[in-house]
């Protein structure tokens, strides 16, 4: 097989990378949430000659020639992901998840308005409002937060909505382990005449296969990356439910417009097909069991970690991830240690805040995992077992380290942990343990 990946390239540098890359996303455990491994079709689409078009444009709308293929794939992606998530209108061409949101911003705010997203350290996204981004340079971000169990805090959303008026108000995040309760915003959305998103990026594999809610019924517009939990390339969708339409009859053309050509040029043709068949391959009804063995394995996994008695933020998960709440074994700040452990050991996750952490978002309190690679790799909930167990063993031997408070400190102790821990024999004999364990499971 990775003959067959890199046979065409001749610069042997890259191809050797490449062979390299291969051998540790299939000996190890990829348990970043965000990450999933696409079909050999998906990649092949990528990769093919559908990269060397120019479609600037809609379909039947271009401004080049010889688009009457590319066409057909563009509207074959749209009409399966309007069955798919039973909505009126969809576009495909955002390049990622960030201009998908910026979009939308084009297409509904102007310049100075007041909009809400959830807290990034919270849990939420970049794109909802973190005072570094791009939307909070145009427009007037206000956070909301969760509560110390990592819920939404819908008592404040509801009265700092009611006190600022935001037009626009965003669900959904990056580390939030329960249903989102798609019906609680939209009250509070309508209250204050709002529109309400919904960034379903990392559940959207989960909605069409009914492992999480819909919030098409209670949102005006739904945006998605392709890449997550729907087992697609990386890419984006936007799209206009029928609440957007009798909201504002237009927003669909504002949607597209703000794509194309407000935001970016011609389209990623290969990009683009390659959605269209994980569309497809979303559409069979083995998705469907798919979509809840990926719930059925971060609930398996949670109650193994808490049988090790490992902390979880709301003590389990409602979707595909899990957030470990690392204060109790290391104080503030132990997600860099845990996630350098366990990558040593072969198991690739990220740190992350968690609700209230004691300590910074570059040296956070926890750590985030998923199941939604290791489940596309065939492992079920005996699996998540043997994994829990050794991410388990992997912390509570590491749980000696304490991130010190100054930086020079900090310099000093984390070019040492990372030189230790590499060479901590307990951790060295779970990643041989796992390169045997991972044979049984190969990538496509």
């Amino acid at each position: 097989m990775m003959k067959h990946m890199t046979d065409s390239i001749k610069d042997q540098t890259i191809a050797d990378l490449i062979s390299a890359e291969f051998t540790r996303q299939e000996t190890g455990l990829e348990m970043i949430p965000s990450e999933n491994y696409v079909s050999p079709q998906v990649r092949a689409a990528l990769g093919s000659i559908l990269t060397n078009k120019y479609s600037e444009g809609y379909p039947n709308r271009r401004y080049y020639g010889g688009n009457e293929f590319i066409d057909q794939i563009e509207l074959i992606a749209i009409e399966r992901a309007k069955k798919l998530f039973n909505v009126p209108h969809v576009n495909v061409q955002p390049y990622s998840g960030s201009p998908a949101n910026f979009a939308v911003y084009l297409a509904c705010l102007k310049p100075g308005d007041a909009f809400m997203g959830l807290n990034l350290p919270d849990g939420g996204h970049l794109t909802h409002g973190w005072k570094v981004s791009a939307p909070s340079q145009f427009y007037r971000s206000i956070p909301y937060h969760v509560t110390s169990e990592g819920r939404v805090d819908f008592t404040e959303l509801r009265q700092v909505a009611e006190k600022e008026k935001p037009k626009l108000i965003w669900v959904g995040g990056t580390a939030y382990v329960y249903e989102y309760e798609f019906e609680k915003f939209a009250e509070i959305a309508e209250s204050v005449g709002a529109y309400l998103i919904a960034d379903i990026s990392h559940v959207s594999g989960l909605v069409v296969s009914g492992a999480h809610k819909s919030p098409v019924p209670f949102v005006h517009i739904v945006t998605t990356t392709t890449h997550k939990t729907l087992r697609g390339p990386r890419g984006a969708m936007i799209m206009v439910t029928e609440k957007g339409l009798k909201k504002d009859k237009d927003l669909p053309d504002k949607i597209d417009k703000a794509v194309f050509p407000g935001l970016q040029g011609g389209p990623h043709d290969h990009q683009t097909a390659a959605i269209a068949l994980s569309l497809g391959e979303a559409l069979e009804p083995s998705f469907q069991a798919y979509g809840k063995q990926i719930v059925a394995n971060a609930k398996a996994l949670a109650e193994t970690l808490k049988k090790h008695t490992i902390s979880l933020i709301g003590n389990g998960t409602e979707n595909h991830l899990l957030l470990l709440n690392l204060v109790p074994l290391f104080g503030p700040g132990g997600g860099i240690i845990v996630q350098h452990a366990l990558e040593v050991a072969g198991i690739t996750v990220n740190k992350n805040t968690i609700p209230k952490d004691p300590s910074s978002p570059f040296y956070p309190s926890g750590i985030r995992l998923g199941t939604p690679a290791l489940t596309t790799r065939g492992m079920k909930e005996k699996e998540m077992e043997i994994v829990g167990t050794w991410i388990a063993a992997i912390i509570k031997e590491v749980s000696a380290y304490r991130l010190p408070e100054t930086k020079e400190e900090r310099d000093v102790f984390l070019k040492t942990m990372k030189t230790e821990i590499s060479k901590n024999v307990k951790l060295l004999k779970i990643r041989e343990d796992i390169k045997a364990f991972c044979k049984d499971y190969p990538l496509q």
